[in-house]
């Protein structure tokens, strides 16, 4: 019975919503019946906990994810589709979730469950957990919903015990056998017992020392049989208790194990930088072992089926003769490229191949598969979409367009916002200029360009990222305890691993600049020291990476702007066609303008006139005398003096957007911002001598302008109705340039905004002067330009007398900003001192300064949405805060109904692609 029948807790649609009454619970008594049983029926479906995978035959599908896990949904996907997968059984995300709230106990009778799931897989394999005659051996690994690569525990080999390894010796030899027996003592150890690795690594290394060998592949049956006995002490040594040795019992506690590594350090900080929310665990997957460690017709692999750096259409993979799948990803040992697959096992490659193509027609996507050859015979492992960076993501996108297997709405949802964000990131100015600094080359295992101070651990690369530096982390090689330091590096160096080592895979994912295996290099964790060939660095020397080449550089390399791709340039375009939703730009600048329309802007959503006042002394000044006046014609004489800079300042930004609209909000802040902080007596004399008033007029003058609450006093709009030649000044500036950029064949489409209305009548009175101002220009100069008047929505207040501005304004852009702080209650200056606390603790599940709290700000735009188009049907409705950028906020800015959203020019893209997907 699938649990994919079911729907709401109803088998096979509703049940009647027919009313059981007397009469028909005599008369329709089998009704009655029926309801009760399906009822019944529907609980126990509801309760099943454990799903098996077999040849050919599941029962959970790739639809399944959130129940099984991407790696269990995955498994059971791929048997039905007929790939050759070791049969095995998942435990539900849902039992997880019962084991963590029960006090970290197994679910009652899930125990059970399993064991009775896990007799079909032994009928099946024809071998049993714990029979020395007929051994079984299984693995038990975790998988999530959401793909956590190395965050959570894995099991291989159980079921070895000190019989069990004798009969498996008997049928595949005793260096194989005993190789396997000493990997599940490592294993089992560290991961379930708590016992560290290192302990077990070092009875290792000092019997490869006094058998005089380098690699564990060289050490005979009987070396790895005494390997075992000092690995069985390890446990007496550490715990003071022995190797548990009853099967059984290694499988529950391992299954335990799992659950627990669901809120390990390491999986709990994954999930908070990657903003993991709403899972309910991890499943847990027990799969029949094959071994890759039985001898040169075995061996492992990781792959992708096309390169997860560029996209290129080409099998991107790893092999290790052998090994088992660990050695691999670990960085144990570093691999060969999978060509050497390709000759020594040329079947089972060729269909490896085979299964590459069936997985990505069958899924559409770019796969990551884990594979392993037993004596010439191929095992699938494992399948899930592929980590990439930017550039790939991108590329594979419109590929899989060119090649028919998506849809450009298929394609869009491919890319994530991060990806575009990665493609927005620098590279290094002029690489042949750092040829003679190159000191070491390693695997290009994520591109980028990175620079930084060397650290040698992670809690280190954190501190000194906290600290505002930039930080390279080298080191050996990379664990799943070192996932803080990896996100808080500009860079990951490591001396072993491939290209699907963990460093690798997670470097990727993030986007982030990585150097693996290199083996010029060595690295003392302890000194603290790393050796390039012939050249030492300590920590806190400055190095750069080249992730594209894999070169390791001395010093600081100089960075340049990201160049963007024609592939991008497609992808952006098929974002356009799709979107409901404008995307602007806040920019002050000619120069932010340009980028912004580079980054494919369609206007400018947010000019903050403020700003332009500080590009110069001379215009500063001019300000503060403005300020600082006693009467209207001082304070006109220093508004003019304003004017040429103002009117200069927008014809350039409209020549930048010729075409497209640009919304200029009037000035905004309290006029304190413009009085500099200390020095005060010095800026005293100074501005006295500038006015012509004494020094104590000046003094009283700053004195007053001090506010208790800046933000709630003397700002916005009321700075215009308590000082109009302010408006009328910014008014005249923008009609000025419109008009003068116009002669010039440039086309203007001018938007005033003014700032913090609350009520129709604060409108009313800046909207009067704006276009008395543009009435009597354009009477005096005989021509004129469209453009329109209205209001930021920031206010509270304004979200609910919208529909009376709404008569007054032709279009609102609301401030999600400042409208954050009134509906919070927070200081966006002051907001640090507490904001971590609740996000850690979860009283905040997001800084809504990021992403838009759709329970109060994002009922503020309902409201005012709803009310001001009810009053005038025509009115524009955009955002200009932060928000206009974050993914989650623009599909819900989508889903009001806004036409556009404004954000920062760097920023453009990543709307562009979230307006689409929200489209899609």
């Amino acid at each position: 019975m699938a649990a994919g029948s079911l729907k709401n807790g109803v088998i096979n649609g509703n049940v009647s919503e027919k009313k059981v009454t007397n009469s028909n619970l005599s008369a329709g008594f089998p009704f009655v019946k029926i309801i009760l049983c399906k009822i019944l029926l529907n609980s126990l479906l509801i309760m099943q906990r454990v799903f098996v995978f077999g040849k050919g035959e599941s029962e959970g599908n790739k639809s399944m994810k959130a129940l099984l896990g991407g790696k269990g949904a995955n498994l059971a996907e791929m048997a039905s589709i007929g790939l050759s997968v070791p049969p095995g059984l998942t435990i539900s995300t849902e039992a997880c979730e019962e084991y963590v709230l029960g006090g970290k106990k197994l679910p009652g009778s899930l125990w059970e469950e399993v064991l009775g799931a896990f007799k079909a897989v032994e009928k099946e394999m024809g071998a049993f957990l714990g029979d020395p005659k007929k051994p079984l051996l299984v693995s038990v690994r975790s998988g999530a919903a959401i793909s956590m690569p190395g965050m959570m525990d894995t099991v291989l080999n159980l079921g070895l015990n000190d019989e069990v390894v004798v009969g498996l010796a008997s049928r595949s030899g005793v260096r194989f056998a005993y190789d396997s027996y000493r990997r599940f003592l490592d294993m089992f150890g560290d991961v379930v017992m708590g016992i560290p690795h290192a302990l077990f690594e070092a009875k290792l290394q000092r019997l490869k020392n006094a058998k005089g060998v380098q690699l564990d592949t060289d050490l005979t049956g009987l070396d790895l049989k005494e390997l075992v006995e000092d690995y069985k002490n390890v446990y007496l040594e550490s715990n003071g208790e022995k190797f548990p040795s009853d099967p059984n019992l290694q499988l529950k506690l391992a299954i335990q194990a799992v659950f627990d590594s669901w809120d390990s350090q390491r999986a709990v900080k994954y999930r908070n930088i990657n903003q993991i929310t709403g899972l309910k665990g991890t499943a847990v997957n027990i799969q029949c072992m094959v071994f890759g460690n039985m001898g040169n017709t075995s061996g492992t692999g990781v792959l992708f089926t096309r390169n997860p750096s560029t996209g290129e259409k080409k099998l991107y993979g790893e092999f290790l003769v052998n090994a088992q799948g660990e050695d691999v990803v670990a960085g144990i040992r570093t691999p060969q490229d999978l060509d050497a697959m390709r000759c020594s096992m040329p079947e089972a490659y060729k269909e490896l191949v085979q299964n590459c193509e069936i997985l990505e027609g069958h899924y559409r996507d770019m796969m990551d598969i884990e594979f392993t050859v037993q004596e010439n015979k191929l095992w699938m492992l494992q399948c899930r979409a592929g980590k990439r960076t930017g550039a790939c993501a991108v590329k594979i996108a419109v590929d899989m367009v060119k090649e028919g297997l998506l849809d450009k709405p298929a394609a869009i949802k491919m890319v994530e916002p991060q990806h575009l964000s990665q493609l927005l990131h620098p590279q290094f100015d002029n690489p042949s200029a750092y040829k003679n600094k190159v000191v070491a080359t390693g695997l290009p295992a994520s591109p980028g360009a990175a620079v930084g101070q060397i650290v040698f651990n992670a809690d280190d690369a954190e501190q000194w990222f906290a600290e505002g530096k930039s930080v390279i982390l080298v080191r050996a090689e990379t664990s799943p305890e070192d996932v803080g330091g990896m996100h808080a590096a500009a860079g990951i160096l490591t001396a072993r691993g491939g290209m699907t080592s963990h460093a690798a895979v997670v470097a990727r994912g993030w986007g982030k600049c990585c150097v693996s295996g290199c083996s010029d290099i060595r690295v003392d964790d302890t000194s603290k020291v790393a050796t390039f060939l012939l050249v030492m660095m300590k920590e806190g020397e400055w190095i750069s990476l080249n992730g594209s080449t894999g070169e390791v550089i001395l010093g600081k390399q100089a960075l340049s702007p990201p160049a963007l791709s024609d592939d991008l340039e497609t992808f952006m375009s098929w974002t356009d066609e799709i979107a409901r939703l404008k995307v602007m730009a806040n920019a002050d600048t000619p120069e932010d303008a340009a980028t912004a329309r580079k980054n494919g802007a369609q206007g400018i959503g947010l000019c903050r006139t403020e700003h332009m006042f500080f590009t110069s002394e001379e215009r500063i000044k001019s300000m503060r005398k403005m300020i600082l006046a006693v009467t209207p014609e001082q304070r006109k004489a220093a508004l003019n003096a304003l004017l040429p800079f103002q009117r200069s300042d927008f014809e350039g930004i409209f020549r930048a957007m010729d075409g497209l609209p640009v919304t200029i909000r009037l000035l905004d802040p309290p006029l304190h911002e413009f009085l500099p902080e200390g020095q005060i007596d010095n800026m005293v004399r100074e501005l006295a001598a500038e006015t012509g008033l004494s020094e104590d007029e000046v003094l009283s003058k700053v004195e007053k302008l001090s506010e208790v609450n800046p933000m709630l006093g003397l700002r916005g709009c009321r700075l215009g109705i308590s000082f109009p030649e302010l408006t009328e000044m910014q008014a005249l500036a923008i009609f000025e340039a419109a008009l003068s950029v116009t002669k010039k064949g440039i086309t203007v489409h001018p938007e005033i905004m003014v700032p913090l209305v609350g009520t129709p009548q604060e409108l009313g009175h800046q909207a009067n002067l704006i276009r008395g101002v543009a009435k009597k220009l354009f009477s005096e100069m005989g021509s004129s330009v469209e453009y329109k008047v209205g209001t930021m929505i920031e206010v509270p207040r304004a979200a609910f007398v919208a529909d009376e501005i709404a008569k007054e304004a032709e279009f609102f852009s609301f401030g999600t900003n400042d409208l954050t702080q009134m509906a919070f209650g927070y200081s966006r200056d002051d907001v640090g001192k507490f904001l971590p606390i609740y996000l850690s603790q979860g009283i905040l599940e997001a800084d809504p300064f990021q992403v838009l709290d759709q329970k109060s700000v994002g009922e503020l735009i309902k409201i005012a949405t709803e009310k001001g188009r009810k009053a005038n049907p025509n009115i524009e409705l955009g955002i200009c805060g932060e928000h206009g950028g974050d993914p989650t906020s623009v599909a819900f800015l989508t889903e009001v109904g806004l036409d556009y959203v404004s954000c920062s020019p760097f920023r453009v893209p990543i709307a562009r692609l979230a307006a689409a997907q929200a489209a899609v």
